[in-house]
């Protein structure tokens, strides 16, 4: 993935998610930021876990980043989703907001 644009969380949070053990990719959040994803929020470490092990783990897929953009606090990466899930191929827009410690605050994925 190509995440030249994404600041280092975030970047790390797509090369994280990649791999096999999802719980390491709470690490790269602050202990009470919010992820929003399908109509849903999480929110905290132990939320974002959860989402991470259950939803956001269910299917197998592969991404590919088709853009990406970033401001001081804010990164933006186009992904597109391919796997074994209703609706593949698709595209997600995937918003970061870094906290002053410049772990991610907040993640809002939208189609």
């Amino acid at each position: 993935m190509n995440s030249k644009d994404l600041f280092t969380s975030a970047a790390t949070y797509f090369d994280l998610m990649e791999g096999s053990d999802k719980t390491q990719v709470v690490t790269v959040f602050t202990p009470d930021a919010k992820v929003f994803d399908d109509g849903r929020s999480y929110t905290g470490h132990n939320e974002i876990l959860g989402w991470l092990t259950g939803p956001a783990s269910e299917f197998t897929i592969i991404s590919t980043c088709i853009a990406s953009s970033r401001t001081e606090d804010v990164a933006v990466a186009i992904i597109r989703l391919e796997g074994n899930f209703p609706g593949s191929p698709v595209d997600l827009r995937h918003e970061f907001t870094r906290s002053t410690t410049g772990l991610i605050s907040s993640l809002q994925i939208t189609a």
